[in-house]
C-alpha cells in the first residue's frame, strides 16, 4: 500500500436519469473529476458534502453522516482486470477516475486500517470517517457487469463515508494527516458483518 496519503481525484456529479434493469432511475453516481493535482481547483466542502455535487437517493449517499465518499485507488487495478475480463473494458485501460462513485480518490488508506472516528485532516478541511459504503445495484450498473456487486462484498473493498467536522475547501494533489480516533471498529470488520447479516 502506498505509504503517502493524499486525494488523487475531487469528484462531483448532479443527479441525472440513468436506464439500469430496464428502469428509469435518477442517480448521481456519474462522478468526474473537478481539476487534477496538476492544475488543481478549489472546491467548497460544506457540511452536506461537495459544492456541486448531488445525491438521488439520501438513504445510500448524502446527509451529515454520509456527506462525502471516499475511495482507495489501490483497488483501481482490481477492477481494470476485473472489468476486462467481463468484456466491458479493454485490457490494459485505465479505469476512469471516479467510475466508482466515489466525491474523493485517495491514496494511503484502505479499509483495513480506517476506523470508524478517524479523522483526515487536509489542509483547509477535516473528515471524519463514519461508514462503508453498502453495494447497490447503481455500482453494478456503472461497473458494467452484475458480478460487481458480489466482488466488492467478497473483497471487502467498499470504501467509506466521511462527515464533515471542519468545513473549508479541497484540491486534488493534496495531502491528508490522519489522525486516530478510539480504533474500536474498522471499516473492513463492520463491513463484513454487515454483509454477514443481509446474507443471514
Amino acid at each position: 500500500m502506498s505509504l503517502v496519503r493524499r486525494v488523487l481525484s475531487v469528484n462531483v456529479a448532479q443527479t441525472q436519469p440513468m436506464m439500469i434493469e430496464g428502469r428509469r432511475i435518477l442517480t448521481g453516481i456519474g462522478k468526474r473529476p473537478v481539476g487534477s493535482p496538476d492544475m488543481p481547483t478549489r472546491v467548497a466542502v460544506k457540511a452536506l458534502g461537495l459544492e456541486g455535487d448531488e445525491q438521488a437517493d439520501l438513504t445510500v449517499h448524502g446527509g451529515v453522516s454520509k456527506a462525502v465518499y471516499a475511495y482507495p485507488h489501490e483497488h483501481y487495478a482490481f477492477w481494470e482486470t476485473v472489468r476486462a475480463q467481463a468484456g466491458v473494458q479493454e485490457w490494459g485501460a485505465p479505469l476512469p477516475i471516479g467510475l466508482p462513485g466515489e466525491n474523493l480518490t485517495i491514496t494511503g488508506l484502505l479499509e483495513s486500517d480506517a476506523y470508524i472516528g478517524d479523522l483526515l485532516k487536509f489542509p483547509d478541511c477535516t473528515l471524519a470517517i463514519s461508514e462503508p459504503r453498502r453495494p447497490c445495484y447503481k455500482f453494478a450498473a456503472v461497473m458494467g457487469f452484475p458480478q460487481a456487486l458480489k466482488m466488492m462484498a467478497q473483497s471487502g473493498w467498499c470504501g467509506f463515508y466521511l462527515s464533515v467536522r471542519v468545513p473549508g475547501t479541497i484540491a486534488a494533489g493534496e495531502p491528508f494527516e490522519l489522525i486516530r480516533g478510539p480504533q474500536e471498529v474498522s471499516i473492513a470488520d463492520l463491513f463484513r458483518a454487515k454483509m454477514r447479516k443481509e446474507a443471514a
